[in-house]
């Protein structure tokens, strides 16, 4: 069993080069998430959470700079190039508090995360994670524990917050997608978009 867990905390043991893991977030062991595949009970599921939110935000987690760590923001750009009416996508890249403000002052009905994370997943498998099922691990001092940012915008702002993590391929030499996964990444965010599509806005 594969503990869902931020790329960023986890490969921080496993890179050596400074800099390349900022910190970031675990996932509690056992918690694998709702895998966004063909079972419609999941997607019922993210319906219902969005369906009636006329301002969505979609927030984007990760380094471009680095393959596994990437996904998240290469899911919100997908996101932006459809400019859905009601969508609002930030990039927060590998600091997550960032877009706070400037999501205080979209002051969205709900807010999307995306962030790479490692389930023990097929690469390109997308999970919703339940925030209950988040807890924060020690991290740098320049990056805020995504848990605590997810809570504060809640708190802050009343939008429901929801959480998803995205698989990248951990065994290849690059640490990229290959052109097989990345085309299920692609059937993934289909799904997704036909959903972000559906809502009553």
């Amino acid at each position: 069993m594969h503990p869902l867990r931020s790329l960023r905390a986890v490969l921080s043991h496993r890179v050596n080069s400074p800099g390349a893991c900022t910190g970031g977030h675990r996932y509690r062991p056992g918690c694998h998430g709702n895998l966004m595949q063909n079972t419609d009970p999941v997607f019922d599921a993210v319906r219902r959470r969005i369906n009636n939110s006329r301002r969505l935000a979609i927030v984007g987690i990760g380094d471009e700079l680095i393959p596994y760590d990437r996904l998240g923001m290469y899911t919100a750009r997908e996101i932006d190039q459809h400019h859905q009416p009601g969508v609002e996508v930030f990039l927060a890249g590998t600091v997550p508090e960032s877009v706070t403000g400037p999501l205080r002052r979209y002051q969205p009905d709900h807010v999307l995360f995306f962030d790479a994370a490692d389930m023990g997943a097929r690469p390109g498998t997308i999970a919703m994670i339940e925030p209950g099922q988040i807890h924060a691990s020690l991290v740098s001092t320049h990056v805020l524990p995504l848990p605590v940012v997810m809570d504060y915008i809640e708190r802050e702002s009343g939008a429901g917050v929801t959480l998803f993590g995205i698989q990248p391929d951990l065994t290849s030499a690059d640490k990229d997608l290959s052109d097989e996964d990345m085309a299920y990444l692609t059937r993934n965010l289909d799904q997704l978009f036909q959903i972000l599509c559906e809502r009553q806005v």
